[in-house]
């Protein structure tokens, strides 16, 4: 008989300790998903996605840089499932973009005149 192929993941030690968290803020984002956007600009529709994504890239990277309570296995176990963005945590590591909310505000073809944008210059 041959072998039977399961798509399980190893998690590695301390994934119980996040998981609730990680979970919420997944069901979070399902919803913000399924609101419909009705009068809304496209722009619009995609803040409470981009908010809610900043929220469990920045819970990962606080654990992990900040409070050290993260080992090097579950941050990369993280980031390669797709709990984090990799490259917004690369930026936050740079000085200057430790308030970036998104990539989308440091793209200057992403806005007119080749600004950034209005979130980054209120926050600085």
């Amino acid at each position: 008989m041959p072998k039977v192929k399961t798509n399980r993941i190893k998690c590695p030690d301390g994934w119980e300790l996040i998981e609730p968290n990680l979970c919420e803020l997944d069901a979070k984002m399902r919803e913000a998903e399924s609101v419909p956007n009705d009068g809304k600009r496209k722009c619009e529709a995609f803040w409470p996605i981009l908010k809610i994504a900043h929220q469990k890239s920045r819970y990962i990277f606080d654990l992990y840089y900040k409070r050290n309570e993260l080992s090097r296995a579950l941050y990369e176990f993280c980031l390669e499932q797709g709990y984090a963005d990799r490259n917004l945590i690369a930026k936050w590591k740079k000085s200057g973009y430790e308030s970036l909310c998104c990539l989308r505000c440091i793209q200057p073809r992403d806005h007119n005149f080749g600004t950034t944008c209005v979130c980054r210059a209120l926050s600085t």
